[in-house]
């Protein structure tokens, strides 16, 4: 696979990049509650007449959470839209996979350190998942979780874990054993479109692909159900 368009919306930052190899193209912004309007101009300033395929694009990748209500649900209608027209298989990452990702390239973290990646899912509770970098990707040590920073859990005997996202304003919540274990805290990283791509690569080897059909988020918690475009219905 040698072309990807990647969206990025599940926090206040609104993202997107076009990676055609070797070059790199992003658009990205710190734009909160302003991701419906400011989405669609960063497509059509990266590709203007929006033919995908022609322009190279093989799939099309995008964080699929957890993270704002809102800014997924655009994100997956967006997707939906463009792989329905394009034709093109769409690729999901975890949002705070990926926000791993942006600390991995930013040089935060180094190869086999440890990433606690926090997202503030804005009721008294983060979004969070724990990492290692292993061949300068992240590889989860578990499966993300929601919960109130009191009850955040890290794996077994890590230290000096290197903790991103904007969830970290919480930390000084979270038990003794986890203030103890974080050597560092990032709250100001945000998550980058262009750092979907290698591990949207990585999961298209896996066979990871999805129809448009498929798009959905992943929002962590049960309760909350997304409809497809297809399950929708007619609008009122």
């Amino acid at each position: 696979m040698k072309g990807i368009l990647a969206i990025e919306t599940a926090t206040e930052a609104c993202s997107v990049a076009l990676w055609r190899e070797p070059e790199l193209q992003q658009q990205h912004e710190i734009t909160p509650r302003q991701h419906s309007q400011r989405l669609f101009g960063m497509l059509r300033e990266l590709l203007a007449d929006g033919r995908l395929q022609a322009h190279g694009v093989e799939a099309i990748a995008y964080g699929s959470g957890p993270g704002s209500f809102t800014g997924l649900r655009i994100a997956a209608s967006a997707v939906q839209g463009l792989a329905y027209a394009s034709g093109l298989p769409a690729i999901p990452v975890s949002t705070l996979a990926c926000q791993a990702q942006t600390a991995i390239r930013t040089e935060l973290v180094r190869e086999g350190d440890i990433i606690l990646s926090t997202i503030d899912a804005r009721i008294n509770e983060i979004y969070c998942a724990c990492y290692r970098v292993e061949n300068g990707l992240p590889v989860a040590l578990g499966p993300a979780q929601a919960c109130a920073p009191s009850q955040l859990s890290l794996p077994e005997s890590v230290t000096g874990v290197t903790a991103v996202g904007s969830g970290c304003e919480f930390l000084d919540e979270s038990t003794q054993f986890v203030r103890e274990a974080i050597d560092e805290a990032h709250s100001q990283l945000v998550p980058e479109a262009r750092d979907l791509i290698p591990l949207a690569l990585s999961a298209a080897k896996r066979g990871e692909l999805q129809s448009a059909r498929q798009v959905q988020p992943v929002y962590v918690r049960d309760e909350i159900n997304w409809k497809k475009i297809a399950e929708q219905g007619k609008q009122e």
